[in-house]
C-alpha cells in the first residue's frame, strides 16, 4: 500500500475543533468594529506562487478581496517546483499555490513532509500537443515524445497514447503509477523525451509530439481544439490544482480566508473567461478525500 502522509488521514478532525478555538479567540480579542486590534503580522499571509497566468491572476484577485478586509496578501512570484514546498515546510511562507495534489503527495513521499492539500483551485487537465503532425495516427515510425519527467506526471502522456492504441500498458495500473517501464507493447517503436514541466512547451518544436498542460499550451498560443488528444474528466481527478501549508496553518484564520478568497465569484469568473472555460474550478470537492482515494487505490 503507498505511503499516505499522516496530515492527509487525520487534518479534517484536527482542522475542525482547532477552528472552534480559533473562532472563540477571535471573539475574545475582537473590539466594536469586528476587525480587533490584531497586529499587522497577524493579519498577513505569505504565500509562494508559480509565474504562471493561471496561478497569478487569481492571486492578485484573492490580494483584492483580502485586501478589502484588512488582509494583506504577500505573493512571491517563481518559476521553481522544488522549492516552494521546502520553503512553506521550514516556515519561510504560510502556504504555497504552484501544483496539483499527485505531485504535492509525491513529494511528501520523497521528501518525508507532511503538507496538506487546504483547497483546490482549479482542475489542470493535460493533452498532446504537435507542431509536426495533424493526429496520433500519423505520428511516425519512431517519432520522439516529450514527457514530463517528474512521476506525478510522467505516465499522463502514456496513458492518452495507450487510449489512442499506439502503446499496451500493464493492465491496472493507475495513472499516476503509469511509467516506460509498464510500457508492454510498443510497436510504433516510439521514443520517449524526459523534460523538466516548466521546459514541456520549449521542447515542443524539436519532438514529433508532446505532452502539455492546458496553461503551457496557451502559453505559447495553442488552443484545446488543436491538442491531438486530451485528457477526460476522469483522469483529469488527481491533478487539481491545490493550495497547500502545513496542518498547522490549515487550522487557523489565514487559511479560512484565503479559501474564501480564491474560491470567490470573481476568481470563478476569470477562470471562465481562460481559454473559454477550459480549467474547471472543482471547489464543492474535498482534496483529502480525494487523495487518499487515488493513493490508496
Amino acid at each position: 500500500m503507498p505511503h499516505i502522509p499522516r496530515p492527509f488521514l487525520q487534518r479534517r478532525d484536527f482542522l475542525r475543533f482547532s477552528l472552534i478555538g480559533a473562532g472563540a479567540a477571535a471573539l475574545a480579542a475582537a473590539t466594536g468594529c469586528g476587525l480587533g486590534s490584531a497586529s499587522a503580522d497577524e493579519k498577513r499571509i505569505r504565500l509562494i506562487v508559480t509565474e504562471s497566468a493561471p496561478y497569478q491572476e487569481p492571486t492578485k484577485i484573492a490580494a483584492q478581496l483580502l485586501a478589502e478586509q484588512g488582509w494583506t496578501l504577500e505573493a512571491t512570484y517563481v518559476t521553481d517546483i522544488v522549492q516552494p514546498n521546502l520553503a512553506v515546510a521550514n516556515g519561510e511562507f504560510d502556504a504555497n499555490f504552484f501544483q496539483h495534489g499527485a505531485y504535492l503527495q509525491q513529494f511528501n513521499v520523497d521528501k518525508d513532509l507532511d503538507l496538506e492539500p487546504l483547497f483546490y483551485v482549479y482542475g489542470s487537465p493535460g493533452g498532446i500537443w504537435s507542431e509536426k503532425h495533424p493526429s496520433l495516427q500519423e505520428l511516425p515510425e519512431g517519432a520522439r515524445i516529450a514527457l514530463p519527467v517528474d512521476p506525478a506526471n510522467n505516465g499522463r502522456a502514456l496513458v492518452l497514447l495507450r487510449d489512442a492504441g499506439l502503446i499496451d500498458l500493464e493492465p491496472g495500473v493507475g495513472v499516476i503509477k503509469v511509467s516506460q517501464e509498464t510500457i508492454t507493447a510498443n510497436p510504433r517503436k516510439l521514443q520517449f523525451v524526459e523534460v523538466d514541466q516548466q521546459s514541456l512547451s520549449k521542447t515542443l518544436p524539436d519532438v514529433d509530439a508532446g505532452f502539455l498542460f492546458v496553461r503551457l499550451a496557451a502559453e505559447i498560443g495553442l488552443t484545446r481544439e488543436q491538442a491531438l488528444a486530451f485528457e477526460a474528466d476522469a483522469n483529469q481527478l488527481p491533478f487539481r490544482c491545490v493550495v497547500a501549508g502545513t496542518a498547522d496553518f490549515a487550522a487557523t484564520e489565514k487559511a479560512r480566508v484565503l479559501q474564501e478568497a480564491y474560491q470567490s465569484e470573481e476568481v470563478r469568473e476569470w477562470f471562465a473567461g481562460y481559454m473559454g472555460g477550459a480549467l474547471p474550478t472543482p471547489w464543492d470537492t474535498d482534496p483529502l478525500d480525494e487523495l487518499n482515494q487515488w493513493w490508496q487505490a
